[in-house]
């Protein structure tokens, strides 16, 4: 952040429209927020100069495209050589069906999303993929069954 920023009641209202639109243009968001396109404009630029917004990203539906098994695997590593957790990481990296890696504190070091067409298609990523990768003592594989809610706004 390059910046301390503090927000106030325009700002957050330019935010609230701002995650149910992200599209919009900032003289769009503005005119909502009851502001001049200019001075909306400096607003969100500052906000994003201060790292409050990070960036705008399309979201793919993935089984539009064919991608109907998403697997949530849970890994213990083995972590008794030094560098085994920037080992494994920076191999999970390169598998491009990996589409999310987040890491822990506790029993689970690390959790990797993957994407495959179909349990097939899974299967060989997971025995030619995911096994390969190094320093992993356990895994646990999860199949999403369905996503009920998914959010990332929270009220402002």
């Amino acid at each position: 952040m390059s910046e301390e920023i503090i927000l106030d009641d325009v700002d957050r209202r330019l935010l609230r429209y701002y995650q149910a639109e992200p599209g919009a243009s900032a003289a769009e968001l503005a005119e909502r927020a009851g502001l001049s396109g200019a001075a909306g404009w400096r607003r969100i630029e500052r906000m994003r100069e201060a790292g409050v917004i990070k960036r705008v990203e399309a979201r793919i539906d993935w089984a539009a495209l064919g991608y109907a098994v998403e697997v949530s695997l849970r890994i213990a590593l083995d972590k008794g050589e030094t560098r085994a957790f920037d080992a494994f990481l920076a191999a999970a990296r390169d598998v491009p069906e990996v589409i999310e890696i987040q890491t822990f504190l506790g029993r689970v070091d690390v959790r990797l999303s993957v994407l495959a067409r179909d349990m097939a298609h899974y299967e060989d990523i997971y025995r030619d993929r995911i096994l390969a990768l190094p320093h992993i003592a356990d895994i646990e594989a999860l199949m999403l069954v369905k996503r009920v809610h998914h959010d990332e706004a929270l009220p402002l």
